[in-house]
C-alpha cells in the first residue's frame, strides 16, 4: 500500500520522503519514482532517525507524516510478533514525536482488527471491540490499539493534529506472493491450478477494498479537518467461499476447495460502517470486486512468470 500511496502523492505534486526499513517490503515498488520528488530512506522507524535524514527541513517545512509502517499479513505478525509490537509502540512514537518537532499532521494507518472478533456487525466506528489479548493474533491488533491510544494521548497533551484510519482489508497489485492473507493465497493457489486452502468452513466473511481506494480515503483523511477515527474499507461483504469461487472462475484454473481449521480468534464476520467516511470526507469505494480482482489477477500472473524465469 505504501508504494501505491507514495505514486499518488507524487503525481499531486507533493515532496515525499518514503523511508522503510524493507522487512516486508520491496524498494522496486518505487524504483520508478526515486529522482527529484521523492527521496527513499533505508530506515527502521524503531530507531532514532538517522543523521541527515531531515537534514535540510527546517521546523514547518514538514507537513505530513503518514504512519503506515508495520507488518500486516498473519505470516509475517506471525513470524515477527516482538517487531510487529515494537513497531506498534516504539516505531509510533517515533514518528509522533517527528511530526510534533516540525509541526506536521500526523496520519496513523490503524486497522479492522482493533474490532477484534465482533460483537457488533458491521463495525462502526463508537465499536470498542473485542480482542482477546493472549492470542497470537494480538500482538498486530494490540499494536494498533496502542498506536490510536498513543496518538490520541499527543492530541490531547501536546495538541497535535491527530488523523487515525482503520483499514480494511485492502488488496491490489504488488502484494507479496507469499502473503498469507486471502486474496494472494488464493489467486496465487489458483494461478498454479492448486486447491484453494479455506481456514474454517468457509462462511466467515470478509469486505475487500481496493489499493486506489484505499489510497483516495487515505488522503481525504489526511488533508480533512476531521480528527476523529473513520473506517476506510469497501462496505460489499463476501463470504470466504463465494470469494473462492469468484477466484476459481476469474483465473479459470482450479476449482477444489481444500478446508482447515480456523485459526484462534480469526473474525467470524468483518465490514465496515463507512457512513463517516461517506458524511465527513464525501469518500466511498469506486472500483467493484470483479475489476480489482481482475487487476490483481494479471499482476500476480506477470510476478509468478518473472519469478519463474
Amino acid at each position: 500500500m505504501g508504494s501505491w500511496l507514495c505514486e499518488r502523492l507524487v503525481a499531486d505534486g507533493w515532496s515525499v520522503i518514503c523511508v522503510d526499513n524493507l522487512v516486508t517490503g520491496r524498494r522496486e515498488n518505487i524504483a520508478a519514482l526515486e529522482g527529484e520528488n521523492l527521496r527513499f530512506v533505508h530506515w527502521d522507524i524503531c530507531a532514532h532517525p538517522p543523521e541527515g535524514l531531515l537534514a535540510d527541513l527546517g521546523e514547518g517545512e514538514l507537513d505530513l507524516v503518514m504512519n503506515l509502517a508495520c507488518p500486516a499479513s498473519p505470516v509475517d505478525y506471525g513470524n515477527l510478533p516482538l517487531f510487529t509490537m515494537r513497531t506498534g509502540s516504539v516505531g509510533t512514537w517515533n514518528l509522533l514525536e517527528l511530526a510534533r518537532n516540525h509541526g506536521a499532521r500526523f496520519l496513523m494507518a490503524s486497522t479492522s482488527e482493533v474490532y477484534g472478533d465482533p460483537l457488533v456487525h458491521p463495525q462502526a466506528e463508537d465499536y470498542t471491540g473485542n480482542v482477546n489479548t493472549l492470542s497470537p493474533r494480538a500482538v498486530y491488533d494490540e499494536s494498533k490499539r496502542f498506536s490510536e491510544t498513543l496518538a490520541y494521548t499527543y492530541f490531547r497533551h501536546f495538541g497535535s493534529e491527530i488523523r487515525i484510519a482503520r483499514i480494511f482489508n485492502t488488496y491490489g497489485p504488488r502484494m507479496q506472493v507469499e502473503d498469507g492473507r486471502v486474496v494472494s493465497n488464493f489467486v496465487v493457489q489458483a494461478l498454479g491450478g492448486a486447491p484453494l486452502t479455506v481456514y474454517g468452513d468457509g462462511s466467515q466473511t470478509r469486505s475487500f477494498c481496493y489499493v486506489t481506494d484505499t489510497v483516495e480515503g487515505l488522503l481525504r483523511l489526511a488533508l480533512s479537518d476531521f480528527g476523529e477515527p473513520v473506517n476506510i474499507g469497501n462496505p460489499d461483504e463476501y463470504t470466504i467461499a463465494q470469494f473462492a469461487q469468484m477466484v476459481i472462475d476469474t483465473v479459470g484454473l482450479g476449482g477444489e476447495l481444500v478446508f482447515k481449521g480456523l485459526p484462534p480468534d480469526d473474525p467470524k464476520v468483518r465490514r465496515p460502517d463507512i457512513s463517516r467516511a461517506r458524511r465527513v470526507l464525501g469518500w466511498e469505494p469506486q472500483v467493484t470486486l470483479a475489476d480489482g480482482l481482475e487487476r490483481t489477477i494479471a499482476w500476480f500472473r506477470d510476478r509468478l512468470a518473472q519469478d519463474g524465469e
